[in-house]
């Protein structure tokens, strides 16, 4: 079964045991832990073990699984760190972004060779290292997705597979997934209006609220059998309080939830 998570940034500036509360309480079946350093460290991984008693009990707590975790860089120490916490804790999927800069072909190899490397080592520590396509890095559209799918071979590699970017970089989502599904370990959620750069206000990333055609877009991934983490991730909320957070959540949740209902996946 698909699991509707939520990546923790949205709750930034509030701890942990809050932010795990109110993504319960809004309906989700998961978490997304996110260890983005200098935006929302919720999980630290220069001391992940002193956190992860607390981390495992409050998901126990809330009867959450812990879907992932967003890490962002493809620094080697900051990897191994998160590869060590994920085996500790229990967290089977670690998300990174690609860097590098569009159309640039010396840093699209550079950083699909780093990915390469990471994946390998992920492999070594029983998890996934997930990338996504972003705008304006060496992988920003379905393309550059589909040689790194060409290029990456190890199975502990997969695509996060976020709409928003491909959105935003001139494509239609629901028609990008079919091409990249076989290899697609965990997606990424938000609406957003108009094609960016940025996804808008935190409040226009709700699902349901933006341009995206996501009913669309989770059709495709139903019919294609996709039954892998879709965490909702919601940037520049940092200094929104808690209640419009909650709400951002508890909307999204349910428009997933009834998509997917309408699509008998839930």
């Amino acid at each position: 079964m698909i699991k509707l998570g939520v990546n923790t940034v949205l709750f930034g500036g509030y701890d942990l045991v809050t932010a795990m509360k109110h993504i319960a309480w809004a309906g989700y079946d998961g978490v997304e832990l996110s260890a983005i350093k200098g935006m929302c460290e919720h999980l630290e991984l220069d001391r992940w073990q002193e956190q992860a008693g607390q981390i495992k009990a409050l998901a126990g707590e809330h009867e959450l699984a812990l879907l992932s975790m967003e890490v962002a860089s493809l620094d080697e120490d900051r990897l191994t760190k998160a590869f060590e916490a994920g085996a500790g804790i229990g967290v089977p999927i670690v998300n990174i972004g690609p860097g590098g800069k569009s159309g640039i072909e010396e840093d699209f190899q550079r950083q699909t060779d780093q990915i390469a490397k990471m994946a390998d080592k992920a492999g070594a520590y029983g998890v996934t290292l997930c990338c996504k396509a972003h705008v304006g890095a060496a992988i920003h559209n379905t393309p550059t997705t589909l040689r790194t799918m060409e290029k990456i071979t190890s199975s502990a590699f997969g695509i996060d597979m976020d709409p928003s970017h491909i959105h935003r970089s001139g494509e239609r989502p629901e028609q990008a997934l079919p091409a990249v599904l076989k290899r697609v370990r965990h997606i990424h959620i938000r609406d957003c209006h108009g094609r960016g750069p940025s996804p808008g206000e935190p409040k226009d990333q709700a699902c349901g609220r933006g341009e995206i055609d996501l009913m669309s877009y989770f059709r495709a991934m139903v019919s294609g059998g996709y039954d892998g983490p879709v965490c909702l991730e919601v940037i520049g909320a940092g200094k929104c309080e808690l209640s419009r957070k909650t709400i951002i959540a508890a909307e999204s949740y349910g428009y997933m939830n009834a998509c997917l209902k309408a699509l008998n996946a839930r």
